[in-house]
């Protein structure tokens, strides 16, 4: 253990100017300009998110607004912990053959580890993560998704994915 050889006077001193430290910083503070935005109703920053961003999963379409899903459950054996189920049945098309129809695609975006697995089995294109990362909720059962009914709408106005001069150190959003 160390000794401690400084004087009654001494121990003042170097409290003393602790003191004026931790005052100085916070009178720094005090006089520098704040910026409060009413979130997320009056969003006046733009949001800088990388494109390599993994926020929610969402279903691609086709031009004629159809799921691409061919229901081939690879993405659901893929995930590591259950988060994709997939409801699908067989089919006779009018050529004879058997062919599986996607019934359901049910995903929990609550447990999702956001690994990206599901969209790296997918064969066809189908699936993708998005860049929106607000997802929060009161209630967990909302954030049980039907991929295939839903039309996805990003929830972000003002989100740019990377895009523009970002400067190591600062925090990269932009006042409108």
């Amino acid at each position: 253990m160390e000794e401690n050889n400084k004087s009654y006077f001494g121990e003042i001193k170097d409290a003393v100017s602790s003191l004026l430290t931790g005052l100085r910083v916070t009178m720094r503070e005090y006089f520098t300009l704040k910026i409060t935005e009413q979130y997320p109703e009056n969003r006046t920053t733009t949001l800088r998110v990388a494109k390599r961003h993994r926020g929610r999963l969402v279903m691609k379409r086709d031009e004629n607004d159809v799921v691409k899903c061919v229901a081939c459950l690879m993405c659901e054996k893929v995930c590591p912990n259950g988060t994709i189920r997939i409801a699908s049945e067989m089919v006779t098309t009018e050529d004879g053959k058997k062919k599986r129809q996607l019934n359901d695609y049910i995903y929990d975006l609550g447990d999702c580890m956001f690994c990206e697995l599901c969209t790296n089995a997918c064969n066809f294109d189908a699936i993708e993560f998005t860049n929106d990362f607000e997802n929060s909720v009161f209630d967990r059962n909302t954030l049980l998704l039907h991929l295939d009914k839903e039309h996805y709408r990003s929830s972000l106005p003002n989100i740019l994915e990377g895009e523009g001069d970002v400067e190591i150190g600062k925090f990269n959003t932009k006042i409108k």
